[in-house]
């Protein structure tokens, strides 16, 4: 890891990783607008970094998780701190649908457009609508893999946690004869760290490559035909950010300016790559850093990516009904009560790549029914857009949630969480 992924400031601002992530952004975006051609064909260099980096996720979440819980060793604790996890994930989730909600409701970016269902093409978004939302019972089936090399194979974080729990409480329950196991992973854990210093110094080429096909691809001219919905999206994810996280922030008695400071890194990596999982495994060590206890951190950080999505609740209801204005659906106030309350299920373990949210919102509009399908056809050229503010959004939340529930069960460093937030100060 660099030494600013550890939090130190670098010898020199030019020199800085976040520095070259944006000079990467800029310059992917100048040439996806003026060369499209040759723009879409640098995708694959962002293809490679997520694979990279998806490629280390699982089995860093496994043995910080499985030595946090060996080295914790106390059930009631594990299921303290999963409970109060769970409960913060709902109701800010909860509340980001509700916000997003009210702001297509009173702003309507869909009125207007009066789009034609039957001249949509429907062939695009195909590709999207495979998989239908779960049940509960499904939900909860779906968290035990088949095997456990399936579950990593797949990169499925839900059942990858799962495993990890009953791993380390099964170390717990031996500790004293377990030791040799608990130190050879976290030898383990150093050499995964290490292979991700190793990718992350690729996460400029990353984002140039992500950027500038996003530009050729789908072109600056797209964001003015959709501009309004777009604007309400950034806005509202942003109302979010600097309303409720920052009072969040505050009551928790720390600068959420600060911390956004601190994650710039991240978050330029998130913005080029538009997922918020290009950057867990350097978020988990970043918050452990902070003051974070790694046992608290392997457990909350892989959760919240699954339950805590900020983001995509906002982006997943004020799409569907931007959609159903579109296409001049009318909905009453219970169906919309009911399209809240389907998302507010669906939203759960949409996936933290790009795109999944337009896919968890594909697999929702064909359970619902009311809202056209084909509609989707309308948001496809934006959607690439929106996923990078609802990944940002995530991303953030997280890490707010992160640093509550830490300080919750008296397991935040306050000493280094205030020389990580504010190096400059004595």
């Amino acid at each position: 890891m660099t030494s600013n992924s550890q939090g130190a400031p670098p010898s020199r601002w030019y020199n800085a990783l976040y520095f070259h992530v944006l000079i990467a952004i800029l310059i992917g975006a100048f040439l996806g607008n003026y060369s499209p051609a040759l723009a879409v064909e640098f995708k694959l260099l962002g293809d490679i970094f997520v694979k990279l980096i998806k490629m280390v996720i699982g089995p860093i979440i496994f043995v910080t998780i499985v030595v946090g819980i060996a080295e914790m060793g106390d059930l009631k604790r594990i299921k303290r701190i999963g409970f109060k996890a769970l409960l913060y994930f709902e109701v800010l989730t909860t509340l980001a649908l509700i916000i997003g909600y009210l702001v297509v409701k009173y702003v309507k970016p869909g009125e207007g457009i009066n789009a034609n269902i039957a001249l949509l093409d429907s062939s695009a978004i195909s590709q999207y609508q495979h998989s239908p939302p779960q049940d509960v019972s499904g939900f909860i089936l779906n968290l035990i893999p088949h095997n456990i090399i399936d579950a990593f194979a797949h990169g499925d974080i839900l059942q990858i946690l799962f495993f990890s729990i009953l791993f380390g409480l099964s170390l717990a329950t031996f500790h004293d004869t377990s030791k040799p196991i608990i130190d050879l992973l976290q030898q383990t854990s150093k050499a995964l760290l290490g292979i991700v210093g190793m990718v992350m110094k690729l996460a400029p080429l990353a984002a140039f490559g992500s950027m500038a096909f996003t530009i050729g691809k789908y072109g600056i001219q797209t964001l003015w035909s959709l501009g309004k919905l777009l604007a309400c999206v950034y806005l509202t994810c942003g109302c979010f950010i600097f309303i409720v996280l920052v009072i969040i922030a505050w009551f928790n008695g720390f600068n959420l300016w600060s911390l956004l400071v601190y994650l710039k890194e991240e978050i330029l990596i998130v913005l080029g790559t538009s997922s918020s999982e290009s950057a867990l495994p350097q978020l988990m060590t970043k918050m452990e850093h902070l003051g974070c206890s790694k046992s608290v951190v392997g457990l909350v950080l892989p959760a919240g990516y699954s339950f805590n999505l900020d983001g995509t609740s906002i982006y997943l209801t004020m799409a569907a009904l931007f959609i159903a204005q579109a296409t001049n659906t009318s909905l009453t106030f219970r169906d919309e009560f009911c399209i809240l309350g389907l998302l507010l299920v669906t939203s759960k373990g949409s996936a933290a790549v790009s795109g999944g949210g337009f896919i968890t919102l594909a697999a929702t509009l064909s359970s619902f029914g009311k809202i056209p399908v084909a509609g989707l056809a309308l948001i496809l050229g934006v959607d690439r857009f929106m996923s990078e503010a609802r990944a940002i959004t995530n991303l953030i939340g997280n890490s707010v949630a992160m640093i509550v529930i830490a300080k919750s069960e008296g397991e935040l460093d306050h000493q280094k969480l205030k020389k990580a937030l504010h190096p400059h100060k004595r």
